[in-house]
């Protein structure tokens, strides 16, 4: 279910808001920074902002690292080749304000965790990968980034949760069944509900 995994990821990924360390010298390392910086900033501030707080501040942060479009395209998979423009904004506009949701839902406080942002990307193609890794007590935990050229700027495309699990392909595997049978209307649907679910304090 997309909502379960989802918030996995999402608790895990928190434990990285903590000691963001990291150079930025390559150009797509800065926006997977600026995340990070964004996610900390929020979490210490977080009981005090309560969720739409923490949603209002984080929007922003997302919606300049992340490339929402493609992801959406992404997680939608072929139907999206059959669907109308307008489909495709409801859509985006929809996991937008899910995958900010889900952030603000998450992360609520700061505990001293750490994360460590590697200040070299590496090329893939005409894409590059970030890396970056959580330590959390004895814990360490990779989360890569996946980066693609949007016009001047790097943007978020992908997220491999443990290094290696696409977030989109998990989405896509989850989102599947319900475009199948009910098309973009159905989709946006759902995903409007699972966001309502998160914007509860």
């Amino acid at each position: 279910m997309m909502k379960g995994w989802f918030r996995a990821a999402a608790m895990t990924t928190a434990l990285l808001t903590a000691g963001v360390v990291a150079h930025a010298e390559d150009a797509a390392v800065a926006p997977v920074q600026s995340f990070y910086d964004g996610l900390l900033s929020t979490m210490k501030q977080g009981k005090s902002l309560g969720i739409k707080g923490r949603f209002e501040k984080l929007k922003p942060v997302i919606e300049a690292s992340f490339d929402m479009p493609g992801m959406t395209r992404l997680s939608v998979g072929p139907a999206w080749n059959t669907m109308s423009d307008a489909d495709h904004a409801a859509l985006t506009k929809a996991l937008t304000r899910y995958t900010v949701a889900s952030y603000a839902s998450n992360f609520k406080s700061f505990d001293g965790e750490k994360f460590v942002v590697e200040p070299a990307a590496k090329d893939r193609n005409a894409d590059k990968v970030v890396f970056s890794k959580l330590i959390a007590g004895n814990e360490t935990i990779p989360f890569n980034y996946l980066m693609r050229k949007n016009g001047a700027s790097w943007k978020v495309i992908d997220i491999y949760l443990n290094g290696f699990v696409s977030q989109m392909a998990k989405q896509r595997s989850d989102f599947s069944s319900t475009v199948t049978a009910g098309g973009a209307a159905a989709l946006e649907k759902k995903i409007n509900t699972l966001a309502d679910g998160m914007m509860k304090d």
